[in-house]
């Protein structure tokens, strides 16, 4: 296997997979607050509809409570597709840098 052959899971989508996982449902905000400064505001939204569409987390409206004000949020979830790629991409990691070892 050469190194443009191992697939990838981007940074981006690793930690938000790993922030859901260890975390469960949250919303893109507080995703951005535990990533404590590695996943920003402008580029959250877009990675989590990227993953949306590769089935790798699902979303649901947060229900509307009496008397709020503003839009209601989206609350995010990984899908079993999405933690199985995380083991995967896990298990990946960890067999290549077994193999680079003298």
């Amino acid at each position: 296997m050469t190194a443009e052959s191992v697939p990838t899971l981007p940074d981006k989508e690793r930690l938000i997979l790993e922030l859901l996982v260890s975390g469960g449902t949250m919303f893109g905000l507080q995703l951005v607050e535990a990533s404590r400064g590695r996943l920003k505001r402008g580029t959250v939204y877009v990675t989590l509809g990227r993953m949306e569409e590769k089935g790798y987390v699902e979303s649901e409206q947060e229900p509307r409570t009496p008397g709020a004000i503003g839009l209601p949020r989206r609350l995010y979830r990984p899908t079993s597709l999405g933690e199985r790629a995380l083991r995967a991409w896990s298990t990946l990691a960890r067999e290549l840098a077994w193999e680079g070892r003298p």
